[in-house]
């Protein structure tokens, strides 16, 4: 990476842009998470696949704005070394936040696919059970996988920028690869897939019902939540990393990503709110996945009844 290329422009903007962006995002995602956690613990009594895994998204967001105060404050302060240890820890929560969010939105995606596209075998796999036991492997992986972080600060000797300024282990190769490729573009796939099959599997049953049309909103709504926070920011921690391992060198391009990927991490965090497009359509899918399985059930059946009879 080129030493002599200045940052020093793009550090004093995004002092006060991150700031900007981080109190609504702060204000807007903790007021819709905590009422969403009210509606799904306390109105919706009945736990189904659907409001445990909005009850475990809403959880991951909080934990996502828990540590944003902290980044807020290391955005225009530098914190000493004996902090390390905090920052380190306000980093893996911030970091278990956004990638719970994406792996329990693809965990959503699926259990849908599996309702509506083959709800025959759903009957065998969904259950209030199965998902709150997804859930807690959603925890433990992501946790493990987050464990790294507390090794990314060792060279640190005096005072330091927390949630900046990783050592050459964090932006190490495999670390990259595992973020990009396990972190994103996996459970992207998945969540794309998933949908597309879905929508089609509701348009070919040929259901133009209110019930339909929110199951459709449903799905777009996270790809929303996934695909506008998540994309640019992956994009951008790519970027960054070529720029760490000296391929990217020119010094213009080099502040437009530093820029770029400041914007895009601080973007990211809007996740919080675009998940409030889900919990509004939550209670118009425990209704109508019900009545959407009953009748895709019930057109399988007669499918299969005809086929036989030929």
């Amino acid at each position: 990476m080129t030493t002599n290329c200045s940052f020093e422009e793009v550090d004093h903007l995004m002092k006060y842009l991150e700031l900007v962006v981080y109190v609504p995002i702060f204000l807007f995602g903790l007021v819709l998470n905590i009422l969403a956690l009210l509606v799904f613990c306390v109105s919706l009594r009945k736990w189904t696949e659907s409001t445990i895994y909005m009850t475990n998204l809403a959880l991951m967001d909080l934990l996502l704005l828990f540590p944003l105060p902290f980044k807020m404050h290391a955005t225009n302060h530098l914190w000493p070394a004996h902090l390390q240890l905090l920052c380190s820890f306000s980093e893996s929560l911030y970091f278990v936040g956004i990638y719970g969010s994406i792996y329990t939105i693809m965990c959503i995606s699926v259990d849908r696919w599996l309702a509506i596209r083959h709800p025959f075998r759903a009957k065998q796999l969904r259950s209030p059970k199965a998902a709150f036991g997804t859930c807690v492997i959603v925890w433990v992986v992501v946790v493990a996988a987050m464990s790294p972080i507390y090794g990314f600060r060792e060279d640190v000797q005096g005072d330091f920028h927390c949630f900046h300024g990783y050592s050459d282990k964090g932006w190490s190769p495999v670390i990259i690869f595992c973020v990009e490729v396990f972190g994103f573009l996996g459970p992207a796939l998945v969540l794309v897939c998933c949908s597309v099959q879905t929508i089609w599997a509701l348009r070919e049953s040929g259901q133009q019902s209110p019930t339909s049309r929110a199951c459709v909103k449903i799905i777009y709504s996270s790809l929303c939540a996934f695909l506008v926070p998540f994309t640019p920011s992956h994009l951008a921690i790519l970027l960054q990393f070529l720029v760490r391992q000296g391929t990217i060198k020119d010094c213009g391009a080099q502040t437009r990503i530093s820029l770029f990927i400041q914007i895009a991490m601080s973007l990211s965090n809007i996740t919080c709110c675009l998940d409030a497009l889900c919990y509004y359509f939550i209670a118009d899918e425990v209704r109508s996945t019900r009545r959407i399985f009953r009748r895709l059930s019930s057109s399988q059946r007669k499918a299969t009844f005809s086929t036989s009879e030929v």
